[in-house]
């Protein structure tokens, strides 16, 4: 039997998104999520992570969103007090590494102490894969023997599954219906490499989301894509489980 994780980052970052995390998780297939602890939705996240024992909940490191836990991580942002923006990440940078292990290490902390064992580990805007972050990264997952996502070069001694898929996100955007086809890939996928990552980004648009995210309306088409009735019979009938990252 092969394992199927269909993972919703951005859990805590809006009410909006919050919910369509929710529905996608009641109504539909999603087994996981991963909580971002530095935008307005937090607090709310761990309400309903707590009425909601199933749900799979790693930490979505941030470092591109909101603003630092921290008060003393000042390579971290800019004049604002707010984060960097992507842009910053995508050019030459040079940031404070001890600075950066301090703010996530504080990230993990928050969401340990609010009851929730996290079960892995990924970051907003994938910014654990870029050079050298990925060294903190590593050290922390190692730090809380926690798994990561498969989307970067992950050492043999940390915990990941053998695949990362991402093709609810590329549906979402186009704001097509996910074709059989589309499924026949994941399905082809687990079948192969025996356990994948689904990433997603379902969620309800609010003001919060309008106001800091350029993926917006897609998340709604994502929930709707979760929540299809025929998905569950096709992987059952596939034999493929699907859980969390607990389960690997």
């Amino acid at each position: 039997m092969s394992l199927l994780i269909i993972n919703a980052d951005d859990f805590g970052y809006s009410t909006g998104v919050n919910y369509g995390i929710l529905h996608s998780y009641q109504q539909g297939i999603l087994t996981s999520t991963t909580m971002i602890t530095t935008m307005p939705g937090f607090e709310e996240g761990v309400k309903l992570a707590e009425e909601n024992p199933g749900l799979g909940i790693g930490v979505h490191l941030s470092l591109t969103c909101g603003k630092p836990l921290r008060e003393d991580v000042p390579s971290l942002i800019q004049s604002n007090g707010q984060f960097h923006q992507l842009s910053f990440y995508e050019e030459d940078f040079k940031i404070d590494l001890d600075e950066l292990y301090k703010e996530w290490k504080e990230q993990i902390e928050r969401v340990v102490k609010r009851g929730i064992k996290p079960t892995h580990l990924d970051s907003h805007h994938h910014v654990n894969s870029l050079s050298p972050i990925t060294e903190v990264f590593i050290q922390l997952a190692k730090e809380y023997d926690l798994p990561v996502r498969n989307n970067f070069d992950v050492p043999t001694d940390i915990l990941t599954t053998k695949r990362f898929n991402t093709s609810f996100d590329l549906i979402g955007m186009t704001k097509e219906t996910w074709k059989p086809m589309e499924l026949k890939n994941i399905v082809q996928e687990c079948q192969m490499f025996g356990e994948v990552e689904a990433m997603c980004h379902p969620g309800y648009v609010d003001q919060v989301l309008l106001a800091n995210s350029s993926l917006r309306d897609s998340r709604a088409v994502t929930v709707a894509e979760l929540s299809r009735s025929d998905y569950a019979n096709i992987l059952k009938e596939n034999d493929i489980q699907l859980g969390t990252y607990s389960d690997l």
